[in-house]
């Protein structure tokens, strides 16, 4: 049923899901901005990546998962394109001071823009990854990567207007 399955490649696996899932869950939260979801496409990318770990190349396990993760969710979107209301309800939230918290604001503003734009922002920026890469795990042209940042880039900055120091429209 799952393969060969060895104490080694076992203890591999373990090895590289207590590694991988901290950027897995981060990258999830961007594509999602529901911890929840996030969770869940987490959980579901490793459970793949599992099925296929004696055919992932050594060293490249965060790199499959990663594109397993990114593939759940434009499933997700084109089963269901809307962004979970509530999401954005709770990106809303302020601090004891006031302020809006960093991490819930970039959830917010990552929700305003189309899927395909949300995509490239998060493994370019968040992930680090190439343009080249990018266009790899998503399937699409480097001029498309490029395109989708310059527009999402664009959108993000039209919704984030900083107006005073510390204060933000």
């Amino acid at each position: 049923m799952f393969g060969s399955r060895t104490p080694t490649r076992d203890a591999e696996f373990t090895a590289f899901v207590r590694s991988a899932s901290p950027s897995l869950t981060r990258t999830a939260y961007l594509l999602t901005g529901d911890r929840d979801l996030a969770s869940e496409l987490v959980q579901e990318a490793l459970v793949r990546t599992f099925l296929a770990w004696p055919r992932v190349r050594t060293g490249e396990g965060t790199a499959y998962a990663r594109r397993v993760l990114v593939n759940l969710n434009i499933d997700r979107w084109r089963r269901r394109p809307a962004v979970p209301s509530d999401a954005i309800e709770r990106a809303d939230a302020t601090d004891a001071e006031g302020r809006f918290d960093d991490r819930d604001e970039v959830v917010r503003l990552l929700a305003t823009l189309p899927p395909q734009q949300r995509r490239v922002i998060v493994l370019r920026y968040f992930n680090q990854l190439s343009e080249a890469e990018v266009a790899e795990h998503l399937g699409i042209s480097v001029g498309s990567v490029k395109s989708a940042v310059s527009r999402g880039l664009a959108a993000l900055r039209s919704h984030y207007l900083p107006t005073t120091e510390g204060e933000r429209r």
